[in-house]
């Protein structure tokens, strides 16, 4: 059924179907496309097909101005290459031109089918030469239509009655020996044994009354009452008051004194001193209020919102899963933007979702309303991280288990600022292609240098990503070995599916390409992708693969040590393995290889053990080091060294302190824990149940003590050990919407980043109180682990001793079990000699009165 719109309100205009489009073409388009009203197109020839190309053509041509820009996607998703567009001279539908949009309206315009059917019903009725009549009016039985509801059909269910309760069922039966009895009726008078319904109440049915009219007017109550103070005599009181002083006399006698001259002689220098500091210097000043803010007044502790950064196009709808500050640039921050939706959500709306590709923003302090650069992605990215050696080298983890790799040196001009905001570059730009007029202020997307090989990387979402130190790499065993190009050239992965990844980005090919080959390639690339990783792009593959604790359950992999993932022992490097200096030209990624695996270096200093965290709330300790196996030779993953049950929940965050490398922070469910590596009694602390789900934590970058954790509820807790371990020590709200990811700046400028569930960046400023650390909270914070790591191990030794005492006082209560027992066959036998003596007590009677002849 054809649906009709109305697109003028004038009299005697007739509705229009959705099918067509009624449009005004002025003289130059009817020129251009020979469609000139009632010279190219009359009344009798109202038809006109034109090319589909060149319509398009005319779009790009003149843009906003062309007379087909209000059905611009109307065109370009015209299946056909014809469009039929039709003069219409009497207005029926409002303008004089109207354009076919569906080939089938196309096929029914140009032919219409009610003709032929007409004509082809008065044939056969009429039969061969004969003719109808024109004023012969032919009856139809009128056709049924499909119902189409429009709402009315709502009011009429809500208008109808329904039944709210269930129906009541009765059951009559009597006894089957009065089936088929005989029955005898008499007479009876109708007086006798009425039955009658006496009307009760029933106590489980009652009727209550909703709503009653009743009017009620109140006035005050007026009383009279009097009152009478009591009236006493009244009387005159006065005080007077009168110095009391020395006489004339007595004021000379002292003035003259020798004790007065004296003491004044005495105290004279002394006064003198004093007046001089005093307007040196203020006497009088508190000295211990200059030592510290909190003294004397009210310190300000609460977090003050710097600044908020979302965007209607590219933050609606999503949630950020991770937060980078630039390393090198101040005031740019990276977000990336993944869609708020469940898997089967992503399943039914996968469609849609291809329209709109994931996207990295960069936002500037300077330009809180537009981002300042944007990153395509293959795939909704999990987490990213800027390359410490090269901060244009940004690689990210995505959802379906790819790696990527963007390249953004053609860009640094503008995220420095020293570009002007319309600037546009068009080195590394991959903007779809839009038929409208480019603006200038258009904000540059740049695409992915190269991604991974589907077959070889991960099979689920990537959590985590982490670059190694420039100091050091690894080889396919795991081993750590001298790192020549001291530049980072490794990173880690991780994902669910129970895999820690290495990857290398150097080229793995031993032959070099020539230059021509590439200026070849470059210039064949249609998106201007910068070809800096083009030797990795769809055949990148792991170096390492180490996989999860298998047998502790469904670990899962949820998160990874967010700082530094290995953690170097205090002995210096020898100096013929030092790391040379590095150049200060850009480094070329393409010429890099991979060295020779003839002489390698390895490194024994570096602590190749580090922490996992699952989604069953587990902490693992192991190692990343394969193993040979003897028989087959193939390589095998070590056996976990430790795990503990850290958490109630999904554990979402894994962090090492930047002061205290052997110092982990985890957070997951309700609570979060410090744990200290080499303990393996447990954690050295472990937060009492929050009253909402925490949601992420993480460090402070200048204060040892003070760590930051996200709620489910858009609150966040500061935790300042030092002061209070039992309870927060701030709880402030930030958004109504959970905290989904927390990232403090440098130690240079004291904000701190985080965003939540509906995409919103949120940069807070952090108070002096909790910025600036005092001169030995350094070396407190190291006593109070220390004192913490003898408390656990002082805890874990009375729990053995306590383990033991009760051992030793169940197997007491157990012999004392056994204790009767033993005693009742000790009165059998007992008994037993007392039968024995009593017949031989007997025997000796008899013998006695034997004797007596008794």
């Amino acid at each position: 059924m054809v649906v009709k719109k109305r697109t003028s309100t004038g009299r005697g205009v007739e509705v229009h179907p959705d099918d067509i489009f009624p449009m005004v073409l002025t003289s130059a388009t009817q020129a251009l496309f020979g469609c000139r009203a009632d010279e190219d197109l009359t009344e009798a020839s109202p038809h006109k097909l034109l090319s589909k190309e060149d319509v398009v053509q005319d779009m790009k041509t003149r843009a906003a101005v062309s007379d087909f820009s209000p059905v611009k996607q109307f065109v370009l998703d015209y299946p056909e290459d014809k469009i039929l567009l039709v003069f219409d001279r009497e207005f029926t539908y409002g303008q004089s031109f109207y354009l076919v949009l569906t080939p089938e309206a196309k096929e029914r315009i140009l032919h219409p089918p009610q003709a032929a059917e007409t004509q082809a019903q008065a044939e056969a009725e009429l039969g061969p030469g004969e003719v109808q009549a024109e004023d012969e009016l032919v009856a139809k039985t009128p056709e049924p239509r499909a119902w189409i509801p429009l709402g009315s059909e709502l009011e009429i269910e809500e208008a109808s009655t329904k039944c709210s309760r269930d129906k009541l069922r009765y059951k009559v039966s009597r006894a089957r020996r009065h089936f088929g009895a005989p029955v005898s009726f008499s007479d009876r008078a109708a007086v006798d044994d009425i039955p009658k319904c006496v009307s009760f109440k029933d106590e489980k049915f009652s009727i209550v009354r909703m709503e009653r009219e009743c009017g009620v007017q109140a006035i005050p109550s007026l009383t009279n009452s009097s009152a009478q103070t009591v009236w006493k005599y009244p009387k005159n009181m006065c005080t007077q008051y009168e110095p009391r002083g020395f006489s004339v006399e007595e004021k000379e006698n002292y003035l003259h004194s020798e004790k007065l001259i004296t003491f004044m002689n005495s105290v004279a220098p002394r006064v003198l001193e004093a007046l001089q500091q005093n307007h040196i210097m203020d006497l009088f000043v508190d000295d211990w209020s200059g030592l510290g803010e909190d003294v004397g007044g009210k310190v300000d502790t609460h977090l003050k919102e710097y600044q908020s950064f979302t965007d209607l196009n590219y933050s609606n709808d999503k949630t950020i899963s991770h937060i980078n500050w630039h390393p090198s640039i101040n005031g740019i921050v990276a977000v990336a933007m993944v869609e708020r939706a469940s898997l089967e959500e992503r399943i039914d709306n996968s469609t849609k979702l291809l329209l709109k590709p994931p996207l990295i923003l960069f936002w500037s302090f300077s330009d809180p309303i537009n981002p300042q650069l944007l990153l395509e992605c293959p795939d909704d990215v999990l987490a990213f991280e800027f390359c410490p050696s090269d901060p244009n080298i940004i690689v990210g983890g995505c959802m379906n288990g790819l790696v990527v790799l963007w390249d953004i040196s053609a860009h640094v001009d503008r995220l420095q600022g020293t570009r002007p905001a319309g600037g546009r570059s068009t080195s590394a730009s991959t903007a779809t292609f839009d038929l409208e007029e480019k603006r200038k202020n258009e904000v540059p997307v740049v695409r992915y240098c190269a991604i991974s090989a589907i077959e070889s990387g991960h099979k689920a979402p990537i959590t985590a990503v982490q670059w190694l130190p420039e100091t050091f790499e690894v080889n396919r065993m795991g081993v750590p070995l001298v790192n020549t190009n001291t530049t980072c050239v490794q990173l880690v992965t991780c994902a669910p599916n129970c895999s820690v990844m290495f990857w290398d980005i150097r080229s793995q090919r031993a032959g070099v390409q020539p230059l021509s080959d590439k200026k070849q390639r470059v210039e064949e690339n249609p998106y201007s992708v910068p070809d800096t990783f083009s030797h990795l792009n769809l055949t990148w593959k792991p170096l390492v693969k180490v996989r999860g604790p298998l047998k502790m359950g469904k670990e899962a992999l949820s998160s990874f040590p967010s700082s530094l993932l290995c953690v170097l022992h205090t002995d210096p490097l020898p100096n013929a393995l030092l790391p040379v200096e590095r150049a200060e030209t850009p480094l070329d990624y393409s010429n890099l290889r991979l060295p020779s695996a003839k002489n390698p270096k390895p490194l024994g200093d570096i602590n190749t053990k580090f922490y996992v965290g699952t989604e069953d709330g587990e902490l693992v300790y192991t190692d990343w080091k394969l193993e040979k196996d003897n028989d087959s030779g193939r390589l095998f993953s070590c056996k976990p060294s430790q795990h503990f049950i850290a958490h109630d929940g999904l554990v979402s965050t894994v962090q090492r302190s930047p002061f205290f490398k052997d110092i982990i922070l985890t957070v997951g469910g309700w609570t979060f824990a410090i744990w200290k590596e080499g303990v393996m009694e447990g954690a050295l602390m472990q937060s009492p149940c929050s009253e909402k789900r925490y949601t992420v934590g993480c460090w402070s970058q200048t204060r040892p003590a003070v760590l930051f954790v996200g709620r489910a509820d858009g609150s966040m807790e500061v935790w300042d050990l030092l002061e209070k371990s039992h309870e927060p020590s701030e709880v402030q709200s930030i958004t109504i919407d959970s905290i989904t990811c927390i990232k403090p700046f440098s130690s240079k400028l004291h904000f701190l980043a985080l965003s939540d569930d509906h995409g919103t960046l949120h940069v807070v400023q952090i108070p002096w109180t909790l910025y600036n650390p005092s001169s030995n909270e350094k070396t407190s914070m190291g006593k109070y682990l220390e004192k913490e790591v003898e408390r656990l191990l002082y805890f874990m030794k009375r729990r053995e001793m306590r383990g033991q005492e009760k051992r030793s006082m169940e197997a007491e209560e157990q012999k004392k079990k056994m204790e009767p027992i033993a005693g009742e066959r000790t009165m059998e036998m007992k008994e037993e000699e007392d039968r024995k003596e009593y017949d031989r007590y007997l025997a000796q009677v008899k013998v006695v009165l034997k004797e007596l002849g008794m």
